[in-house]
């Protein structure tokens, strides 16, 4: 469910006007009257709200929801609904959903908005903050003491920031709760939409991201790093995780405790990392790629799928350090053995 802090909810909606909105036929018996008063990820959701289910890794969440409603693909038969939850098929559901999100969130996109002065008079600053030239700070937004503020930083509208940190010129907060000793460093963007989007042949449509962005404690991230809101859950940096520049993070990924990222790795949506994950510069993970605790990948590496902790990963697709080596290896011997001594 999205943050009231960030996003303001123009719901409730009948069942019935989402159904119209989304292009989704009315379950048949169903109440076209009932009220419906968010949309909301599959394990999140309860009987007021709308969700959606149009992929087989999210069985398991499906089947445990207790939304009210739920958007799924027409073949899904209407038996296989979870107790308490109907189903409502649709030709596309990342496009109903696109739509239904919409309708209860038309302000989801860029934190822009007007105030009369840089400090927002709804905005709380603790004992000993700084803000250098520049800074603009936006209603409800908390700075907690002896934090300092680099200058024309933005701080977006409800975002929190702990004691003791240190925010660097330009950097751009939105949707974001950051923790205690959160070091960011010089033209970051933290909480910009994440890039999600329902294709068909009419072109691209955005979908609502509705989540946040939450930095534990002690975290570092580098200059020019972006780091997505999630979509409907969160995009999470774990406590005391390092991350380089020019870094992309992207939507409703998880990087455990202690984590280090070297500069130019990407992360796709929905990445999860253990604890002391280590990323070597220009590495990138698919979308919901997962990394085991205290595994390491080297630099330039490509990683799909799930790796297991506690080993070293490298090359394309990433595989055990050595078993990459040893192909390698072989590959140059063979490029050596073939080839041909020159015409004489």
């Amino acid at each position: 469910m999205a943050d009231p802090r960030f996003y303001d909810n123009r719901g409730p909606f009948t069942l019935g006007e989402l159904c119209a909105k989304a292009g989704a036929a009315r379950p048949e018996g169903a109440d076209a009257g009932a009220p419906v008063y968010d949309v909301a990820g599959l394990a999140q959701a309860g009987p007021p709200h709308l969700s959606f289910f149009d992929h087989a890794r999210a069985k398991g969440d499906f089947e445990a929801t207790r939304a009210g409603w739920c958007l799924v693909r027409e073949k899904v038969p209407p038996e296989n609904a979870p107790a308490g939850t109907i189903l409502i098929p649709c030709a596309s559901v990342a496009h109903a959903f696109a739509a239904a999100a919409r309708l209860f969130y038309p302000e989801h996109g860029l934190d822009v908005r007007a105030q009369e002065t840089p400090v927002h008079p709804d905005a709380q600053l603790d004992e000993g903050v700084v803000l250098a030239p520049g800074v603009v700070v936006g209603p409800g937004a908390e700075i907690g003491a002896r934090t300092r503020i680099g200058a024309h930083a933005v701080i977006g509208r409800g975002v929190t920031i702990g004691r003791d940190c240190e925010i660097g010129p330009n950097v751009t907060l939105a949707f974001a709760h950051l923790g205690d000793e959160v070091f960011v460093c010089p033209g970051a963007r933290i909480g910009s939409p994440g890039f999600g989007f329902a294709s068909g042949p009419r072109g691209h449509t955005a979908i609502p991201q509705l989540g946040r962005v939450i930095i534990q404690d002690r975290a570092e991230i580098g200059a020019n790093t972006t780091i997505d809101r999630g979509a409907l859950a969160d995009t999470v940096i774990g406590e005391g995780t390092k991350i380089d520049n020019l870094v992309q993070i992207g939507h409703n990924s998880t990087l455990g405790r202690h984590c280090i990222m070297a500069g130019q790795a990407g992360v796709s949506g929905s990445v999860t990392f253990g604890d002391f994950v280590i990323v070597g510069g220009n590495t990138g993970f698919a979308d919901h790629a997962s990394a085991g605790d205290f595994a390491r990948f080297a630099g330039m590496s490509g990683v799909n799928g799930h790796m297991p902790g506690g080993k070293d990963y490298g090359g394309i697709t990433a595989r055990p350090v050595r078993e990459w080596q040893r192909e390698m290896f072989a590959l140059a011997k063979l490029a050596r053995g073939s080839k041909r001594p020159k015409d004489e």
